[in-house]
């Protein structure tokens, strides 16, 4: 019996061939860039606007479809990025990262207004356009080229943290100027109060939706452990659908909800986070790689746009950005070596490029060479600032620490949350590190069950000695978890995101 393979089919089966195994090569690239020392994203977009010019066939892509992709995207890395601070973290450094996220980007839109109307002389409402797509930063760079090392202490928090701001501050001011210009009523009263609306709405809705996210997760039983990812992934979605349709910022409220699940005890937390840490990588490279390919490259090189465009970069990385985040810096209390990595790793990612496409698909100006000087900027940032991140952490003294890979999990699963049980890092000059077990059950009143050392189990006894980095699991009935968060961490409030959201 012949089976015969219609064309529709044989397309459909080369497309997605060929899709999945340039997703394969597009992961299998995150060595090569750690080897490089070159941010992924900067690979992903780059390879992509190659693609865009050599096959004219893929320029064909709507911008309207790529817009809402990307938007998607970046719902599913802000979303994974609040729930990888958490509330513990994010409240101690909430005033820098509202001074940065929030008024940071406001001064670094309009200062670089002002220059691109006066340099270049482009109009006010452009050059306001512009100077807003260029103000968000984007962390993920950062992180993908410190190749598994995280950055110790609050710098990391901040520039996460700044990252998750200003990208709803970027695009709740954006929308304000286009509407206001599409309107004929463009005055600063009317930009303000839009962007008002959008921060206070998106902020509330972010707090609800979180706190009924994480109602849901805790009362609502389904029958099968792989609904639980989903089911957030759905009401994440719905948060920021709700938001927008309420006029407010629906960025801002995906990354607030995911701040209030971060450490929060859930059944399935485990799974959910790695589950959202997933779509995250995958949205990353699909953002990138989406806004390369509608990226004019030979309009670029031809019409010597790359010549603006590399001044605004070099403007930006080495003078504004010093000036207003530098600036504002000196109000927190951090170490100056500190201070300059943030100011240096503020890099530019895939938020400047969909703002680009906002401009590009508004009423008010359709202006193809924006989105030219916003690309340009944006590759320089990811190539030239993202290249030399680990060398201007180790010149400023930033504490980082490796973070392996680890592939086994040692568990037994339970119907009901286990009360009293936690997981902890033992931090160097913590209460913890160099006593045995036994002192810590008779004189703390915790019982340690398990120690994990250099990522393997360790058969521990009575007598075991606690060392800088060791993993516990401790059960306490007695003790609060502030205090023994002091025991096995030195601080409070800084539990590891696995151990406070366990849960499960």
């Amino acid at each position: 019996m012949s089976m015969t393979v219609s064309q529709t089919e044989i397309g459909f089966a080369s497309f997605v061939a060929v899709s999945s195994l340039v997703a394969i090569a597009a992961v299998l690239s995150n060595r090569l860039t750690v080897w490089l020392r070159i941010p992924a994203p900067a690979l992903f977009l780059l390879a992509a606007a190659v693609v865009s010019a050599v096959l004219p066939q893929v320029d064909r892509l709507s911008l309207f479809s790529v817009r809402h992709l990307v938007t998607v995207a970046l719902i599913l890395v802000l979303f994974d990025g609040g729930m990888s601070i958490g509330w513990s973290k994010f409240r101690p450094a909430l005033g820098p990262i509202v001074l940065l996220g929030v008024v940071g980007t406001l001064l670094t839109a309009a200062v670089m207004a002002v220059s691109i109307h006066y340099l270049f002389g482009v109009g006010w409402l452009s050059a306001l356009l512009v100077g807003t797509a260029l103000a968000p930063t984007d962390p993920a760079a950062v992180f993908s080229v410190l190749d598994r090392r995280e950055v110790v202490g609050r710098s990391g928090i901040i520039l996460q943290g700044e990252a998750g701001a200003n990208d709803p501050v970027g695009v709740a001011l954006m929308v304000g100027l286009l509407s206001a210009g599409s309107s004929g009523l463009f005055t600063a009263g009317t930009t303000a109060g839009g962007f008002a609306l959008q921060m206070v709405v998106g902020g509330l809705v972010g707090l609800l939706g979180g706190g009924l996210m994480l109602l849901m997760m805790r009362r609502v039983v389904l029958p099968s452990e792989g609904l639980y990812p989903l089911q957030v992934l759905f009401a994440a979605l719905s948060v920021y659908g709700l938001a927008t349709l309420a006029r407010g910022s629906g960025f801002l409220a995906v990354f607030v909800a995911g701040i209030m699940l971060g450490d929060a005890r859930a059944p399935f937390k485990r799974e959910i986070r790695r589950f959202h840490g997933a779509l995250a990588s995958f949205g990353e490279i699909l953002a990138f790689s989406l806004l390369g390919l509608v990226v004019p490259l030979r309009t670029v090189i031809a019409q010597g746009t790359w010549v603006v465009g590399l001044a605004l970069a070099v403007l930006l990385t080495f003078v504004v950005r010093p000036l207003i985040i530098g600036g504002l810096l000196t109000a927190v209390r951090l170490r100056w070596g500190e201070r300059i990595f943030i100011v240096w790793s503020g890099l530019k990612g895939a938020m400047p490029i969909l703002l680009g496409t906002f401009i590009l698909t508004s009423q008010v100006t359709q202006e193809v060479r924006f989105f030219d000087l916003i690309f340009i900027v944006v590759a320089f940032s990811v190539l030239v600032q993202g290249s030399l991140v680990p060398v201007v952490a180790r010149w400023c003294r930033v504490p980082t620490r490796t973070v392996p890979l680890k592939p086994w999990v040692v568990g037994i699963r339970l119907e009901q949350e286990p009360p009293g049980m936690h997981c902890f890092t033992v931090h160097e000059g913590a209460p913890a590190e160099g006593r045995p077990l036994h002192d810590l059950s008779r004189d703390e009143g915790v019982w340690i069950s398990l120690v994990a050392r250099d990522g393997e189990q360790i058969l521990a006894d009575g007598q075991t000695v606690l060392r800088a980095g060791d993993e516990v699991l401790v059960a306490s009935t007695d003790v609060r978890r502030p205090d023994i968060e002091r025991i096995f961490e030195g601080t409070r409030g800084t539990a590891a995101a696995e151990g406070a959201g366990g849960g499960d």
